[in-house]
């Protein structure tokens, strides 16, 4: 298949699949022509990448990570290295923390989503409430 077809599939900009190659995440077969010709399992992979990025993991983890990944959701664990376990532990504990704040941040909006359809409904549509204190009349 052709750059722009696996973008269409995987949801990722040409622009980034090219960005994913230099970085050596993928390899790209050519054809005669020198256009990118990519396989059915760099659906998968691309899909991986793009998770891993969403989730943080800078492209040097991620390169370290790929070759442990044959297929979605398996896990080889070949020759780990100490340095490699501690890098993961580290992006494990920073991931932990994104999603801690994440999580906050996703319950306060619930909070305030909560109580601003409470008071538009309580005020016939009216979508006013004051936070903070309320000034004492003078």
């Amino acid at each position: 298949m052709k750059i722009g077809e696996l973008a269409e599939r995987t949801g990722v900009s040409r622009r980034l699949l090219r960005y994913y190659e230099e970085q050596g995440l993928i390899v790209a077969a050519r054809a005669g022509n020198g256009y990118r010709e990519y396989t059915e399992g760099h659906v998968d992979v691309v899909r991986q990448i793009k998770g891993l990025l969403d989730a943080g993991l800078p492209t040097r983890i991620i390169q370290d990570l790929l070759p442990c990944l044959d297929r979605p959701q398996t896990i080889y664990v070949p020759d780990v290295t100490p340095d490699m376990i501690v890098t993961l532990q580290h992006e494990q504990a920073r991931l932990t923390e994104r999603i801690d704040n994440l999580t906050r941040n996703r319950d306060a909006i619930a909070d305030y989503l909560q109580t601003v359809i409470r008071v538009k409904s309580a005020n016939n549509g009216k979508a006013h409430v004051t936070i903070g204190p309320v000034p004492s009349p003078s």
